[in-house]
């Protein structure tokens, strides 16, 4: 006897999702000038994404007469573990073209207060002087409404992360989503990577890149200042342009104002 439709069970829901997703800001069309900018920001750091899902955003970008082609630039965005999965905020042309992709449209962002904030990556024609890369502010992502509304659940707690052993050249370690903290000392050629603060007990000499998801309040912090390269929310410094003499070698922490780094020593 064939079971009734009417009592089968169900084999999949559709629930709305409140989702904090990266948002790659564009602000030209031209693939060589965002293939650059990419290797530019993020060749160093090949562990920053984890097949992350990604909103192309071309509000910046939608007067851009050079036609966008989305297949290089989605084969492009994976090569740094990045799945391109909607866009938003391109001319009508634009957004055909996404669809005919198989791209979503994401809706525009909304209020801060219904969603949570998700770094942007602003591409932009040509890497800028070390000095003058902006931080980048947050910008609201928002996933797309489906039928029976639930709750999202809060966010679970993500434990520091604590190394006791000194790092060499070419090892690397990422606290993802919260923050570092280094008992020993960071050469030359090692790597710190934080989507918070970083703390480091020791000299710090190689690089260290905190809010490498966008946090702009992350800090780094360190009992013997000389890194090589450093980073807060996409606004980095290195060795080219030397610290200066009251935080190079000492006890210091460094911090964002604005658009740019600042360098404290600490008593």
């Amino acid at each position: 006897m064939a079971r009734s439709k009417d009592r089968a069970p169900a084999v999949f829901e559709l629930r709305s999702a409140s989702m904090t997703l990266v948002v790659v800001a564009l602000k030209t069309t031209d693939m060589a000038a965002i293939e650059a900018e990419l290797i530019a920001r993020f060749a160093d750091t090949p562990d920053m994404f984890n097949h992350d899902p990604v909103v192309i955003d071309l509000a910046q970008a939608e007067g851009d007469p050079m036609a966008l082609d989305y297949g290089p630039l989605v084969g492009l965005l994976r090569r740094f573990n990045m799945v391109a999965a909607a866009v938003r905020g391109g001319s009508p042309e634009q957004m055909a073209a996404a669809a005919a992709a198989g791209l979503g449209e994401a809706p525009e962002a909304v209020a801060p207060q219904a969603r949570a904030a998700a770094p942007t990556l602003a591409v932009v024609e040509a890497s800028p002087a070390v000095d003058d890369v902006p931080a980048v502010p947050p910008v609201e992502a928002a996933a797309e409404p489906v039928a029976v509304a639930e709750p999202a659940a809060a966010p679970a707690h993500v434990a520091t992360m604590i190394i006791d052993k000194p790092l060499r050249s070419g090892q690397q370690i990422y606290a993802r989503g919260g923050d570092l903290v280094v008992l020993a000392v960071v050469n030359f050629g090692a790597e710190v990577i934080a989507d918070g603060s970083i703390h480091v007990y020791a000299p710090l000499r190689g690089k260290a890149i905190a809010g490498a998801r966008g946090n702009t309040d992350a800090r780094i912090f360190s009992t013997c200042m000389e890194p090589e390269l450093i980073s807060i929310a996409g606004t980095y410094r290195t060795t080219e342009t030397p610290l200066p003499d009251e935080v190079v070698g000492k006890p210091a922490q460094i911090r964002l104002d604005g658009e740019r780094l600042v360098f404290e020593p600490l008593d």
